[in-house]
């Protein structure tokens, strides 16, 4: 049986049935990570993407409860050149299809990545289906595709969060209490708060600062999430709060574009975007090169040579992707507020970014009320 990749531009690449069969649709990403394939499809920033790995063997290493980083695979989906035909790893607990199939994930097997990946650098992230087993034309296909709602204006964080607050204890003596509004946190991330002593209480997205002022919250995590920042008008309003009343403010990946938001920078649509565990980023402020894990299509419009001007006082990017000089973070100078485009918890990644995580714990100390 045959199945069928439909860009929106019109390019159809064939392969073959994997994991569910039927179809689905979403934006078209590429990630270019050759491990971490279990905390990419459970990352909630991946909601309504169709997720293209690049490695071309995927999933012999299988799956496992504790590297699962929420409650499901988030993806529409997922798209490999060569699944692994064996599990092969003293911790594995299931297969990768196996998972794909009871989380409702239609998936494609035998596609070219290489030449499907070169095609989304040359033409941009873009819309996609999958459709196998479908007596549709291949015009048909062309057309149920670009009838898909884009990722531009896309308001998703209302299907990532979570229903009700959620107490993360921290691990030994508490030192402070945070609130992390849950935009589409990652397990790791309130682990790594809790294990500094940080009781990390998670917020649904349609908190109120009222609410987080009430709390006596020592300071707020804006987290990593799915959709278009332009369409978080509320969570924007409530950091601009947090700002005014200098309450300790760190954010990660789509709280990084909502703070920038916040400070009166623009935000917009990159043409394929940062995925993966591999992203080079340089530090500005250390001169020294951090390599990242991200996933994000849009990003902050800050200038990139020296000092800014904001109504919060001056600010300044402290990091830039070595790839295309995207800005990857903020800081504000006369407040206790920065950000990062990146994923510091390194779930799946590497390590370089962990030291933000003591960052925020210095900044606590300095500022959040006892």
């Amino acid at each position: 049986m045959t199945a069928y990749l439909v860009l929106d531009d019109g390019r159809i690449f064939e392969g073959e049935p994997w994991a569910c069969k039927g179809e689905t649709f979403g934006e078209a990403v590429f990630s270019t990570g050759m491990t971490g394939y279990q905390e990419t499809l459970t990352d909630p920033s991946y909601h309504r993407q169709v997720v293209i790995m690049t490695a071309p063997h995927i999933g012999n290493t299988g799956m496992n409860t504790q590297d699962e980083e929420s409650r499901k695979i988030w993806v529409s989906g997922f798209v490999v050149r060569n699944p692994s035909p064996r599990v092969s790893n003293w911790r594995s607990e299931r297969s990768l299809e196996d998972d794909l199939i009871s989380n409702g994930v239609v998936g494609i097997r035998g596609v070219d990545t290489r030449a499907l990946t070169l095609h989304l650098r040359e033409r941009g992230a873009m819309r996609v289906g999958i459709f196998s087993d479908s007596e549709l034309s291949r015009e048909e296909m062309v057309v149920k595709v670009r009838s898909a709602p884009e990722m531009v204006g896309a308001f998703l964080a209302e299907e990532v969060t979570v229903d009700e607050i959620k107490i993360i204890p921290a691990v030994g003596v508490r030192k402070f209490k945070v609130a992390a509004i849950d935009l589409g946190i990652k397990y790791a991330t309130p682990r790594n708060m809790a294990a500094r002593g940080i009781e990390v209480h998670l917020m649904p997205a349609t908190i109120t600062f009222e609410e987080i002022k009430s709390g006596g919250f020592d300071g707020l995590f804006l987290s990593n999430g799915p959709g278009d920042p332009a369409t978080m008008g509320s969570i924007v309003a409530l950091v601009r709060s947090a700002l005014d009343a200098s309450l300790p403010i760190f954010g990660i990946c789509f709280g990084h574009q909502i703070l920038g938001r916040a400070l009166g920078f623009d935000t917009y649509k990159l043409r394929f975007g940062h995925r993966g565990i591999n992203q080079p980023v340089l530090n500005i402020e250390s001169n020294k090169v951090e390599i990242t894990a991200q996933n994000h299509g849009f990003a902050v419009e800050a200038p990139l040579d020296g000092i800014f001007s904001t109504v919060y006082g001056p600010g300044m990017v402290t990091h830039i992707s070595l790839n295309d000089s995207v800005v990857e973070g903020l800081k504000l100078m006369e407040k206790p507020a920065f950000s990062v485009q990146y994923h510091p918890e390194a779930a799946a990644g590497p390590h370089d970014a962990n030291y933000l995580f003591d960052q925020f714990l210095e900044m606590l100390g300095k500022h959040a009320s006892r």
